[in-house]
């Protein structure tokens, strides 16, 4: 087993420079109210061990990458219209980093929850004309985030908002999107249609479970991707190159894990062979690559329960893995997770914080990212009438 996760190791090679997503820009002479900066995320080691955190709000050097951004002015911008971010309650401070990252502030808006359960949304400022995006993942409580995000839509339909996107950093019933049985529903689709019909007009997600998704939407997606931020964080460990696999947890992570390894120095590629006895529930039959000897990197797109990593990283483990790394853009860490993640099996766990980690549920070995940045780009984007895709080649 290598050194705890407080010290520094890294990932380095020659071949791999993963895009940076984060910047900052100061114009030759802007007035201070039209300064637009981007904003960097900081990759610091708690010196006394525990959780890293990697907050975009932290030393911002220059950065050429992306050309300065001025923050759109009533009926300016390329649009002609303005932008507007509001947030939900799921993960305000995800929110929050968005639009610092967008030199804005977020919009207000009031949202209350009658005694009966019932919610209550009124936007506080005018978004006639504007290009409105509203930041809520669909993240536990599943039912109650997706119930508000559909009013909070409704709301902007209602006041008239020239388009309103849906930002959604983590898509809650991604998983049922077929029908594995006779007699179940396809919940992946209802939920897409129920954002439709609200008034959407665009949704903008990251690291979908799966691609067809998006064909279940009747109205554009932008499907962007954590990896660059977790490839970036890699990139500055010391790690060999020849001494990392990159693991799938099951064959149908196999694409996804196969384009990490190609990013990660083109790194071998291992598979876990896993059999699901039921929902939320697996047991690993066997393995098909080598481990022995190397720092294993699992790739997952999420982390539920943690059964599917936590059988993997026993199995890689029995088959001679020196080390082993989980990465998942997604944490929803249900019971029992923590307690399978800090259990000695992982080196580190690296995650994304499109779902927000409490207080109670980190622990050492925990790191936590930002997707601030790259939503944000993302988002500016979107409203700029800019390429997408781009951001990823």
């Amino acid at each position: 087993m290598m050194a705890s996760a407080s010290m520094a190791t890294c990932f380095c090679s020659s071949s791999f420079s993963p895009p940076d997503l984060a910047a900052v820009h100061s114009p030759p002479s802007p007035s201070p109210s039209r300064r637009f900066h981007r904003r960097r995320w900081s990759c610091r080691a708690s010196s006394t061990g525990g959780t890293y955190d990697h907050n975009p709000l932290l030393q911002p050097p220059p950065d050429p990458h992306f050309p300065l951004r001025l923050p759109v002015q009533d009926g300016g911008g390329s649009s002609g219209s303005r932008l507007r971010i509001f947030s939900g309650t799921a993960n305000p401070t995800l929110a929050e980093e968005i639009a610092c990252y967008l030199g804005l502030e977020l919009g207000r808006i009031k949202i209350k929850r009658f005694a009966d359960g019932e919610l209550y949304v009124q936007l506080q400022e005018s978004v006639r004309g504007s290009d409105v995006f509203l930041v809520q993942p669909t993240c536990p409580p599943a039912n109650e985030n997706l119930m508000e995000l559909l009013i909070m839509v409704d709301a902007c339909r209602r006041a008239s908002a020239k388009t309103i996107t849906a930002v959604v950093p983590y898509f809650g019933y991604a998983r049922a999107d077929r029908k594995m049985q006779g007699r179940e529903s396809i919940a992946a689709k209802l939920v897409a249609n129920l954002i439709t019909e609200a008034g959407a007009h665009r949704v903008l997600a990251c690291d979908l479970h799966s691609g067809q998704s998006i064909g279940y939407f009747d109205i554009p997606v932008d499907h962007v991707y954590g990896q660059p931020v977790i490839l970036d964080y890699l990139a500055s460990k010391t790690i060999c190159p020849n001494d990392v696999v990159v693991v799938s947890p099951d064959v149908g992570g196999v694409a996804r894990a196969r384009a990490f390894a190609k990013k990660l120095s083109d790194a071998p590629l291992a598979i876990v062979d896993k059999r699901r006895l039921g929902h939320n529930q697996a047991e690993v039959m066997n393995l098909i690559g080598d481990v022995r000897g190397k720092v294993a990197v699992m790739v997952d797109d999420m982390i539920d329960t943690a059964g599917t990593m936590h059988k993997g990283a026993e199995l890689l483990h029995r088959e001679g893995a020196r080390a082993v790394y989980a990465c998942s853009t997604h944490a929803v860490l249900s019971p029992p997770a923590v307690e399978r993640l800090s259990g000695g099996l992982f080196q580190e766990v690296i995650i994304t914080n499109t779902v927000p980690v409490p207080p109670d549920q980190r622990f050492p070995q925990l790191t936590v990212l930002s997707v601030a940045n790259l939503l944000g780009e993302t988002i500016w984007r979107v409203h700029d009438e800019c390429s997408v895709s781009s951001i990823f080649q």
